[in-house]
């Protein structure tokens, strides 16, 4: 693992293969080896970076994580490594945080591959005491383990390594005031993107796990309808579908990204 300093503090990522950049961005919880699978076959063709977000996986423990953060930190990143445009893939809160970087930076953004991506759900009095329920230190000590299986709904060796990982970082004290950290910080308003998506210019794939019940893929419609030229696909698959289905997440990512670094 690299290491980058950060206002946010040190952010570990890992570099594979050569060629045109591809930035891969994980959930919640989770961690840069959530892309295991399919960081061999895109390093055949591109310089592939994961990140461990601030407060997960290798980076440094920050408990007060939020989704403002995250997305300011994936800017500084994206800056201090001087990187060129880029194609990011990024899941849930990583999608947000590559949409808005799109919005914001978008000399910055080749093409976007969102996979059930935050910040796409219009923020009402229901949105607002969903986050600040899963927000909950309650449901942070009693629930969490049996969230992740929800979500992950695992259906091969992928996803039970996954579950296995996140439900051990949901168990520790710093692992569950991240997770609700973030979640509580869904409520801000900055995090309600609908009302700017329509400025995301970049090439977009969206796709989704159509099984996944805390992010229904309605809010993948959604997305789609806001996103001007975007084209959205879905999987048979909880909130990872390129940990569920890999081959047929390359399937539909690959092309794109191809097309996207062939016209640069």
């Amino acid at each position: 693992m690299r290491n980058l300093q950060t206002a946010a503090g040190n952010v570990a990522y890992e570099e594979t293969g050569e060629g045109p950049p591809v930035v891969l961005m994980h959930a919640n919880l989770h961690d840069h080896h959530d892309f295991d699978p399919i960081v061999p076959a895109l390093a055949q063709q591109y310089r592939v970076i994961t990140i461990d977000w601030p407060g997960h996986g290798e980076s440094d423990i920050k408990t007060d994580v939020t989704a403002r953060a995250i997305a300011d930190t994936l800017a500084e990143f994206v800056d201090k490594l001087a990187l060129e445009p880029a194609v990011f893939i990024g899941n849930s809160i990583g999608g947000f945080a590559a949409a808005r970087l799109a919005l914001d930076h978008p000399d910055r953004v080749a093409g976007l591959v969102l996979v059930q991506p935050g910040g796409f759900t219009k923020r009402s009095v229901i949105t607002r005491a969903y986050c600040r329920a899963f927000g909950s230190s309650l449901v942070a000590r009693r629930w969490l383990p049996r969230i992740i299986r929800t979500y992950m709904k695992a259906i091969n060796d992928n996803d039970r390594a996954v579950v296995e990982r996140v439900s051990r970082f949901a168990t520790t004290a710093a692992g569950q005031a991240t997770y609700s950290s973030l979640w509580r910080s869904f409520n801000d308003p900055g995090f309600d993107l609908t009302g700017r998506a329509a400025g995301i210019k970049a090439p977009t794939l969206i796709i989704w796990g159509k099984r996944d019940p805390i992010v229904p893929v309605r809010y993948g419609k959604v997305a789609h309808k806001l996103i001007a030229g975007s084209r959205i696909e879905v999987l048979n698959t909880g909130h990872l579908p390129f940990s569920s289905m890999p081959d047929q997440f390359l399937d539909i990512a690959e092309p794109f990204v191809q097309s996207i670094h062939a016209a640069v």
